[in-house]
């Protein structure tokens, strides 16, 4: 009795999973270097800045997060 087996199915799928597992830290990467940026730019700007546009110091890492990863 011969046995044969067919691995063409497992290693494609173990590569589309690697390619698939790396776009999501790249992805995941981008939206936190997005994520750093706004919360640096509002994090430079004077409390008095702050106040004429209606944000308090401490509200600039939930208005970053809200603004790069949505509600």
């Amino acid at each position: 009795m011969a046995h044969a087996l067919n691995t063409s199915f497992a290693s494609s799928s173990l590569v589309a999973r690697l390619r698939a597992m790396a776009d999501t830290a790249r992805a995941s990467w981008e939206l936190h270097k997005e994520y750093k940026r706004t919360f640096n730019e509002l994090d430079m700007l004077t409390d008095r800045d702050l106040a004429d546009i209606g944000i308090r110091r401490c509200d600039i890492a939930d208005l970053a997060r809200t603004h790069v990863y949505g509600a």
